[in-house]
């Protein structure tokens, strides 16, 4: 089975969307994950004066997290599903939080930024061309900005493989099948094997221009399978203001 992409793949969150809080819930950890790796940007003054992107924000966990971490920043998240964007514009949230509709290519050109900081969750491993998103990333980033990156990026050890592969194929593809989404837990699992390990991440961050970069993974059974990437958007032009 090949891996979804694009249309194909937005399709298959608009679909899953109805479970998805409910299968993540199950997964130990998986919220107070993001919300450690939100905290790793270190905002400062609880983000107060400051607006952030939530680039591929689901259902909404992530933003909450964001929102968690610096209560005071005006967060914008932006997903391509239209059905995950449903579930999360479907839970309460302040007047300084907002989504749109977008593509994680779109956003560049959309007339959105420039950003203090933006937090991408489960997303680098699902984009067609990373190094074009990275790259619309720094567009939308003032000098300076912070990233992070939140994702299943394996350490490279064949420990760490066959631990997410064992996952996989006992859990989240059979939990996804009984939902009737198997095809995009099953990209899940490919998806994670396929792209960039935590090394190979750092240095593709790197390759876009970013600086401090720099890797730490998570605690708990996903240690050496998701990591935090952190980075600061190397430009020394001013960003363009919008609006």
């Amino acid at each position: 089975m090949t891996l979804l992409r694009d249309r194909d793949l937005a399709h298959a969150f608009d679909h899953a969307s109805h479970t998805y809080d409910l299968l993540t819930g199950l997964n130990p950890g998986y919220r107070s994950d993001l919300l450690r790796s939100a905290r790793r940007l270190r905002l400062p003054g609880d983000g107060a004066g400051l607006r952030v992107l939530d680039l591929g924000c689901g259902t909404g966990a992530s933003t909450r997290a964001l929102l968690r971490a610096a209560p005071c920043a005006d967060i914008t998240g932006v997903d391509a599903s239209a059905g995950m964007l449903e579930r999360a514009t479907a839970k309460p949230w302040p007047e300084r939080v907002r989504f749109l509709h977008l593509t994680a290519e779109e956003v560049a050109t959309s007339g959105e930024g420039p950003f203090d900081a933006v937090f991408a969750a489960y997303l680098f491993r699902n984009v067609t061309d990373p190094d074009q998103v990275l790259a619309s990333v720094r567009r939308l980033l003032r000098p300076g900005g912070r990233l992070a990156v939140h994702d299943y990026s394996l350490s490279g050890s064949a420990a760490h493989r066959a631990l997410w592969t064992a996952v996989c194929r006992g859990l989240i593809i059979p939990a996804g099948t009984v939902t009737g989404d198997r095809a995009l837990y099953h990209h899940l699992w490919r998806s994670v094997l396929a792209f960039d390990t935590a090394p190979a991440f750092t240095d593709r961050l790197a390759r876009a221009g970013f600086t401090d970069v720099r890797a730490t993974p998570v605690a708990g059974w996903q240690t050496g399978i998701v990591h935090t990437f952190l980075a600061r958007n190397g430009s020394t032009a001013p960003a363009p203001r919008v609006g």
